[in-house]
């Protein structure tokens, strides 16, 4: 069961995308590399995770790939070959995340090197968080309004924490038809308390900031995972080269929390 989520936007109401579990059609004989990457405007380290599909009808545990060499450089000259901790899990060292920088992923297995590039957005502030009656039934709803960019392409992901853990749905926004508008986005409570509030629960709600090739993996995740019933889910629209599924992101987020 999904989370039930409204996107109202001035007086409108808009559409969202939620996910909880990100599809991939593993429906084939040759396995694929899955990269899962992110920097973005905190300092580091920042991890970079190389894992390996499995077939269809096999347990859905992606092996980890060693032995990868992993670089992220930026435009302005940073190079960071990064050093793997443990199987499959990459670390940085020296490269920051700063907002307009793009940033640049390569990837090498078995001879074959993938890569992606993203650029940090600027990071958008919350203005307010608060609760408040969904319009239908007796629930609560958290909303964060925040106010978008005039003139500029923006594209956010929202992640919500409940009493410190981080929810697995996510939700997508674009502005394209709201450019230059505050947007209130609201959120029901976690479906495992009943989309039911309790005194004491703190919210956290984290709005990121991303670039097009990003939101474009996400909304497709969305929308595979919507329809994966009526159909052989189709992968997310991926950012990186050479058939790798995954992506690589450098985002930068704003953050706040309220207590029930």
């Amino acid at each position: 069961m999904k989370k039930l989520t409204t996107l109202l936007l001035i007086t409108c109401i808009g559409f969202s995308s939620c996910e909880k579990v990100i599809n991939l059609d593993l429906d084939n004989t040759s396995p694929k590399l899955v990269i899962e990457g992110n920097i973005y405007n905190q300092p580091g380290p920042y991890i970079v995770k190389v894992t390996r599909t499995v077939g269809f009808d096999e347990a859905n545990n992606y092996p980890a790939v060693s032995g990868a060499t992993v670089v992220i450089d930026n435009n302005h000259g940073i190079k960071d070959t990064l050093s793997e901790t443990t199987p499959g899990m990459y670390l940085t060292s020296k490269i920051n995340g700063i907002p307009g920088y793009t940033y640049s992923l390569s990837v090498t297995v078995d001879k074959t090197t993938y890569t992606a590039s993203s650029t940090m957005p600027a990071a958008i502030g919350i203005d307010s968080i608060f609760f408040e009656k969904f319009i239908i039934g007796n629930f609560d709803m958290v909303s964060i309004k925040f106010q978008d960019h005039a003139d500029i392409l923006n594209y956010y992901r929202i992640v919500e924490y409940y009493n410190g853990k981080r929810e697995p749905d996510f939700y997508t926004i674009s502005d394209d038809v709201y450019d230059g508008r505050v947007i209130t986005y609201s959120i029901f409570a976690t479906e495992d308390n009943d989309f039911l509030f309790n005194t004491g629960d703190e919210i956290t709600i984290r709005l990121e900031s991303i670039d097009k090739g990003v939101y474009d993996y996400f909304r497709t995740a969305a929308e595979n995972s919507i329809d994966s019933q009526s159909s052989t889910p189709a992968n997310p629209l991926s950012n990186i080269s050479n058939g790798a599924l995954g992506y690589f992101s450098a985002y930068a987020f704003t953050s706040k929390s309220i207590v029930y």
